[in-house]
């Protein structure tokens, strides 16, 4: 019986410094209802019409690869976001990723578009071979250049 009244003395004393409810124990359940991805909204994941004339595309002849730089900071954003970030290469901020503009990686684009700039690749002089490939850069707009370097031309020796 003494041991009991001494654990009661114990927790007793325990709220009395923590107060009524402790919060390093018992997680707060508006933290679990405000992250949740359920909160969303559904028109988050809709096409919206004048997305294409915003952003220059064209329906009918969609690009084939997305350029993506991440702009904005992940601190302080939900678990899922950073978990999408990471997942398509984002880590690092202004460092162009590329992806192909396919179903599965757009509807992770579409959650975290608000952290993210999205271009079409550009190909100006068209598909670079494997010789080219070493050549090419891409430039802040967009596009995928192939500087073509000069080789030097073999000169014949002069008899005289």
């Amino acid at each position: 019986m003494a041991a009991g009244r001494a654990g009661l003395r114990l927790s007793a004393a325990w709220s009395a410094v923590l107060g009524r409810r402790p919060e390093g124990i018992v997680p707060a359940a508006w933290a679990r209802q405000k992250f949740t991805r359920s909160r969303i909204p559904e028109s988050v994941f809709q096409p919206r019409p004048g997305d294409h004339e915003k952003y220059g595309g064209d329906p009918e002849q969609p690009h084939k690869i997305h350029i993506i730089t991440r702009i904005k900071s992940v601190i302080g954003r939900p678990y899922w976001e950073k978990k999408i970030i990471h997942d398509l290469g984002l880590d690092k901020a202004h460092q162009p990723r590329l992806h192909k503009n396919i179903p599965s990686v757009n509807s992770k684009l579409k959650v975290v578009k608000h952290l993210i700039r999205i271009q079409p690749l550009k190909l100006p002089h068209g598909l670079p071979t494997e010789e080219e490939m070493a050549d090419t850069f891409l430039t802040s707009k967009g596009e995928l250049i192939i500087k073509s370097r000069l080789k030097p031309v073999e000169q014949e020796e002069i008899k005289s």
